[in-house]
C-alpha cells in the first residue's frame, strides 16, 4: 500500500535531497538519566529534568545541520526540538520509556499524556513507537504487542502522520542479548519481526530494525572479537534475507553500539546489496559526550560534538551513499 499525499509530504520532510532517511536519535529517557548519573556519581533520581532538556538541546542544535531529521521524546525533548536546524524533519516517540516489569513478555505502553493528536500539534512529521519483540515469546504476549501497533497505526492513519515502529529483540529464557548464543538467534528474531510488521494491518509506514547479525562475531570484520557466530558469506545472506521480508521501506538503528560499529553494520548492509533506506542513529553519535556533559557542562560538551560528535554522524553519512531511497523500495517516483 502507497502512503497517502499526506504521510508522503511528512516523509520528504525527514529525508536529505537524496531520498534518504538521515535522521539522529536523541529520545533516550531512562537510559539517558542513569548515564549521567553514573558519571556524576549520583542517583539517577537526581537528575533534573532541567539537565535532560539541555543535553537534548546541545545535541540537537550542533547535530542537525548535518542529519535530515532527529527524533526526540516529547517529555524532556520538545525544547530540543524547537533548537534544531531548518533542514531537519521531526520524530516524536510516543511510548513510555522501558517496558512493564510486572508482567512477563517485556509489554508496552503509551505516554499517558500524549495522543497522535498532541504530537502532531507539537510539529512532529512522524510519530515513533519502540516495542521489544521476538518471534518466539508466547503468542498471548505477541498477540497484546500486535494489537497494540494496530491501535496505534489506526490513530497514526487517521492523522495521516508516518508511522515509523521500532522493534528491539531480546531473549524471552533471559539470555544475554549481547552475547554468542543470542548472536546465533538474533537473525530469525530480526527476520520475523521484519515479516510480521510489515502486513497490512499494522499501518506503519517505515521499519526501524536492528541489524540481523552481531558484528563483534562476524568473523573478519573491522570489529571482530574472536569468537564465531557467522562467516562473512553467512552474515551477508542473512542481511539478504532480513531485507527480502520487508514490504515497507526500513531504515537500521544503531541499538547502542558504538560509532565504528555502527559503520561496519552499514558497510555490510551495503555489500549485501541490500535496500535499506537511511538511519536512526542516536548513541553511535554522542554517547561519548555523556560524561563530558556530567563532568564539565554544557560548553564542553558542546565543543566535543562540534568536533567528534559532527566527525561521528558524516561517517554515517558517508555509509549512507550506497542506501535506497524509500521512494523506490515503494515503487513511486521520489
Amino acid at each position: 500500500m502507497t502512503p497517502s499525499t499526506g504521510k508522503l509530504s511528512h516523509l520528504k520532510a525527514l529525508s536529505n535531497k537524496n531520498g534518504i532517511i538521515a535522521a539522529a536519535a536523541m529520545d533516550q529517557r531512562g537510559s539517558l538519566q542513569k548515564a549521567l548519573a553514573s558519571a556524576k556519581g549520583i542517583d539517577s533520581k537526581s537528575i533534573a529534568p532541567e539537565m535532560m532538556q539541555e543535553f537534548k538541546t546541545i545535541v540537537s542544535r550542533v547535530l542537525t545541520p548535518h542529519a535530515s531529521a532527529i527524533l526526540l521524546d516529547p517529555e524532556y525533548g520538545l525544547p530540543a526540538a524547537k533548537a534544531r536546524s531548518s533542514n531537519a524533519g521531526l520524530l516524536l516517540a510516543y511510548e513510555e520509556s522501558g517496558y512493564d516489569n510486572a508482567k512477563p513478555g517485556r509489554l508496552p505502553d503509551l505516554l499517558p499524556h500524549v495522543s497522535v493528536k498532541r504530537l502532531v500539534d507539537w510539529g512532529a512529521d512522524a510519530v515513533k513507537i519502540l516495542i521489544y519483540y521476538t518471534p518466539f515469546d508466547d503468542p498471548q504476549v505477541n498477540d497484546i504487542k500486535h494489537a497494540f501497533i494496530e491501535r496505534v497505526g489506526a490513530e497514526c492513519e487517521f492523522y495521516q502522520i508516518p508511522f515509523f515502529l521500532e522493534f528491539v529483540g531480546y531473549d524471552p529464557k533471559g539470555g544475554n542479548e549481547k552475547g554468542l548464543e543470542y548472536a546465533k538467534i538474533k537473525p530469525k528474531v530480526v527476520i520475523g519481526a521484519m515479516k510480521e510488521f510489515s502486513k497490512p494491518q499494522y499501518h506503519v509506514d517505515v521499519l526501524k530494525v536492528e541489524v540481523p547479525i552481531n558484528a563483534v562475531f562476524v568473523e573478519g570484520s573491522s570489529v571482530y572479537k574472536g569468537e564465531k557466530a557467522y562467516s562473512h558469506a553467512e552474515a551477508l545472506n542473512y542481511y539478504r534475507e532480513a531485507a527480502s521480508v520487508a514490504a515497507k521501506p526500513f531504515i537500521y538503528l544503531s541499538a547502542g553500539v558504538g560509532n565504528a560499529e555502527f559503520v561496519e553494520n552499514l558497510s555490510m548492509a551495503a555489500e549485501a546489496g541490500t535496500d535499506f533506506s537511511g538511519v536512526l542513529c542516536g548513541r553511535a553519535t554522542w554517547k561519548d559526550g555523556m560524561p563530558i556533559y556530567a563532568t564539565k557542562g554544557p560548553k564542553a560538551l558542546e565543543d566535543w560534538l562540534s568536533d567528534q560528535g559532527v566527525k561521528n554522524i558524516e561517517a554515517v553519512n558517508t555509509a549512507l551513499k550506497q542506501a535506497t531511497p524509500w521512494a523506490k523500495k515503494l515503487g513511486i517516483a521520489a
